[in-house]
């Protein structure tokens, strides 16, 4: 039997071969090069390590579905080049690939700096959308609207080159690849976590970021023991790319400071020389230096005795309809309704829905099916959402019907139809 290796990181070096190494991380629909004004300055002191997400930027179309799998495949590709011990620098996704590397290796980390991050990236019901809009209409949505999550208006307006190229990085990201990096954000979440990240720390954010903003900076740095924060004025989202100047300072500033390197004679660390660079198609004043704060994390409950379905019960139903959709529901239960609700996450979602045997496509085709047959067409609305989530395409699902039609009658599937055109046009349309 064959062994199933972790697949390597597309990556580039810059900077001394025998200096130590700097990893920069990049966000969901971009490439390494929006570290590329950084890179200049940063390549003086630090042998600088950047990398493509998966499916981004010409890079093998490998999906992973986790920030634990992104992490594992950036550790594979660090092994293959010797490289033991670095700093890590990230944005947005790669800033929870950073604390993934922070929480789970932590002897692998020297220094941390946080850039436009979250312990937790909005809900997992709008990445989730943002997967069904993408698998119905293509990237192209998600490319038009790149500048205005990205940029500041002022920015893109004056800069229509750099808008352009952001609209291009996303256009040319490999679909299957971007659906599988909002279902790793979706399940992120190390909140409760947070307290043990034990490296230096700066948390960096834009002012107007729309995002992960401020509030969401603060959440990391009440978390992180001995954090910073700095606030990067007039700048949105993508701050290294909008003001690169305040960007490099605090970068430079953080890991000259808070990283003292030593030589790793111990591992033979060893360093793989550079690929050709290919630059981006100007600066705001750094800011005033970060600022501290520091608060305790919150400790994760422990399970005791047997394991209880009801937690992967309720994992796999909000996974599967949506947080909007439990919560409400959850919320309305009361004395009379609230054993009914614990036994449909218990057996409906713990047991059955996560059992090996299905996936959950299947799943979805199966239920969709019986709810025409039964005609409960309230329950057929939200597990349509479900089977868009669950990877089905609106044409899947038109066949499902079909099928139903000659099995549980032509009225019962009239009906179904109604009730499922309105949800996909829902679900489906971008918003503008």
């Amino acid at each position: 039997m064959s062994e199933t290796k972790t697949p390597a990181l597309q990556y580039r070096f810059d900077g001394p071969e025998d200096a130590p190494v700097l990893i920069l991380g990049p966000s969901l629909g971009t490439t390494w090069h929006m570290w590329d004004r950084q890179v200049p300055e940063l390549a003086k002191q630090w042998r600088v390590f950047r990398f493509d997400l998966p499916g981004h930027g010409g890079a093998p179309a490998y999906p992973a579905g986790s920030v634990t799998d992104l992490s594992a495949r950036l550790l594979t590709t660090l092994d293959a080049l010797g490289v033991h011990r670095f700093g890590y620098a990230g944005c947005a996704l790669g800033g929870a690939i950073g604390v993934e590397l922070a929480l789970r290796h932590p002897e692998r980390l020297a220094s941390l700096a946080l850039i436009a991050a979250s312990p937790r990236f909005g809900t997992a019901d709008e990445f989730r959308q943002r997967g069904v809009i993408v698998r119905t209409n293509g990237l192209e949505p998600m490319a038009r609207t790149a500048p205005e999550r990205w940029f500041t208006g002022g920015f893109a307006a004056a800069q229509p080159a750099i808008t352009d190229w952001a609209v291009q990085m996303v256009r040319t990201t490999d679909p299957g690849c971007y659906i599988a990096a909002c279902e790793a954000l979706a399940a992120f979440d190390v909140r409760p976590e947070l307290g043990r990240v034990g490296v230096p720390t700066l948390v960096l954010v834009g002012s107007e970021d729309q995002v992960t903003g401020p509030a969401e900076a603060r959440t990391l740095v009440a978390g992180i023991p001995d954090a910073r924060l700095a606030v990067v004025p007039g700048a949105s989202h993508l701050v290294p790319v909008e003001q690169p100047a305040a960007v490099t300072d605090l970068l430079v500033r953080h890991f000259s400071t808070a990283w003292q390197p030593v030589p790793d004679s111990a591992t033979g660390q060893t360093i793989v020389p550079a690929a050709p660079a290919q630059p981006v198609p100007a600066v705001a004043p750094p800011p005033p230096a970060p600022i501290a704060e520091i608060a305790p994390a919150a400790v994760p409950p422990q399970p005791a005795g047997r394991p209880d379905p009801y937690g992967t019960g309720l994992k796999v139903r909000r996974e599967v309809l949506g947080d909007a959709h439990v919560d409400r529901v959850l919320a309305q239960a009361d004395d009379f309704s609230g054993d009914f609700q614990d036994f449909l996450t218990r057996y409906a979602w713990g047991e059955i829905w996560d059992r090996p045997g299905l996936d959950r496509r299947t799943r979805s085709c199966v239920t969709l099916t019986a709810l025409v047959a039964g005609g409960h067409l309230e329950e057929l609305a939200f597990h349509t959402r479900a089977a868009l989530r669950n990877g089905l395409t609106p044409d899947e699902i038109k066949e499902v019907l079909l099928q139903a039609a000659v099995y549980c009658g032509v009225p019962a599937a009239n009906s179904a139809f109604t009730v499922a055109q309105q949800v996909v046009r829902e679900e489906t349309t971008p918003t503008e």
